[in-house]
């Protein structure tokens, strides 16, 4: 889920981001700024990709100005904002470690009204696609989300810039979320999405993290490729901390009992595993778990019509449906990096990613309605997973890119080519 800031740079604003992107390498080194030039060691975002890309913003390509326009208003609006930090919350995790992550079921609504005997109102009961408010208060959920959106923001602007108080605002934001001693959060999940009076923790928190940590991963990259502020000591540091939730993630009861999920949590936490395992060097378990997912998620949950039924049955079937195809898409990025081509399986019954998307084009493009139950309908919801789709060589979704409907805080895509859940909404 993104939660970014959508803040509009002033005319004067602009132009000096501009003038920045444009900034020839010399005169960036002479500023401190230095990156290298090789290709960042993305998991999910093609590095080579985003190199050419900085290469045509040098060399002063029109076509890119508004979305750096639109990247960098985003950053700046990150900058007088945070650090967050994991130990700030009201009460700690039910461990009682303040460094242990927490979050709450956001479905899940007290049935009573709370009293000094019951001061939760319990038992608590669920209400799908209807988000409680008080998930947002007294936990980490809220901070967490910042922190992902922020430096993924903060790192790919100083990417294209060169602005040091980017890649300075990321490392900060960073080194207090995940690395500094006093505010670092340890790598488990053991708590999230817990229900008051019921259960401490569910393996199906997981999805919290999994469904943007990406981000971070790929943030990590582009900052190593030689951002100011990022130390080789955070880069090490990082990289540990990486590791450690890679081993919670494979391991631990939680970890396993969310890759055994047969809909979009199961999607998401292949996602993160590949992503992560890329990112830590262990090729092989990456490999394999994208090779794993043509069998046990696309077979498994979509249809040879392209549906996807298990995620048609929620309150919300088109947020589900783009959401899973999210993690799907960013899977097949990270298969290309570990040499799978997921785009390419074809399942038993015609199952494919491509069928998946084609899916969703008619109502993607405003064609015709979506008819499936869904509480509050985002067309621009879709136009990610669309566009990557395009991207892979699927001839109606590249026929669709001009009818999509632009997100909320302008189309990144040029930017960051990885699909995004564009709309608004938890778990």
């Amino acid at each position: 889920m993104r939660s970014r800031p959508r803040t509009r740079l002033g005319a004067l604003a602009a132009a000096a981001a501009l003038t920045v992107v444009l900034m020839p390498a010399a005169d960036a080194a002479a500023h401190g700024d230095g990156p290298t030039t090789a290709a960042p060691r993305t998991a999910v975002l093609d590095g080579e990709r985003l190199l050419r890309t900085k290469h045509r913003l040098a060399h002063g390509d029109p076509r890119l100005k508004r979305s750096v326009r639109d990247l960098t208003a985003r950053a700046d609006a990150w900058l007088d904002q945070g650090p967050w930090t994991v130990v700030d919350k009201p009460r700690p995790a039910p461990g009682g470690d303040v460094h242990d992550y927490l979050s709450q079921a956001p479905y899940w609504w007290p049935s009573t009204r709370p009293t000094a005997d019951n001061p939760w109102g319990c038992p608590y009961v669920q209400r799908d696609g209807q988000r409680n408010p008080e998930v947002d208060t007294g936990t980490d959920r809220q901070d967490v989300e910042k922190v992902f959106d922020s430096t993924y923001d903060l790192a790919l602007a100083w990417y294209y810039t060169g602005r040091k108080q980017y890649a300075v605002k990321a490392a900060q934001v960073l080194r207090t979320w995940f690395l500094d001693a006093d505010t670092r959060m340890n790598p488990n999940l053991d708590h999230a999405q817990f229900i008051p009076c019921t259960y401490d923790g569910r393996a199906i928190g997981v999805i919290d993290f999994s469904q943007s940590y990406t981000s971070v991963v790929d943030a990590v990259a582009l900052l190593a490729t030689g951002a100011p502020g990022w130390s080789g000591t955070d880069r090490a540091g990082m990289g540990k901390w990486n590791e450690d939730f890679l081993d919670w993630l494979v391991h631990s009861d939680f970890g396993r009992q969310e890759g055994a999920a047969d809909n979009n949590h199961g999607t998401f936490y292949d996602m993160q595993v590949a992503a992560l395992a890329c990112a830590t060097g262990d090729t092989d378990l990456a490999r394999r778990t994208v090779l794993d997912a043509r069998t046990r998620r696309v077979d498994a949950q979509i249809a040879g019509d392209g549906s996807q039924p298990q995620e048609l049955a929620r309150t919300r079937s088109w947020h589900y449906s783009t959401f899973d195809l999210v993690a799907y898409t960013r899977l097949a990025a990270i298969g290309r990096h570990v040499g799978v081509d997921l785009w390419g399986y074809r399942g038993p019954a015609g199952q494919s990613l491509f069928k998946a998307v084609d899916h969703l084009l008619p109502a993607a493009t405003g064609a015709t309605a979506w008819p499936h139950p869904e509480l509050e309908f985002h067309r621009f919801a879709a136009s990610d997973v669309v566009r990557a789709a395009a991207d892979a060589g699927d001839r109606a979704a590249r026929k669709a890119v001009p009818r999509l409907e632009a997100p909320p805080g302008g189309d990144l895509w040029a930017l960051r080519p990885a699909a995004e859940q564009l709309d608004s909404i938890a778990g």
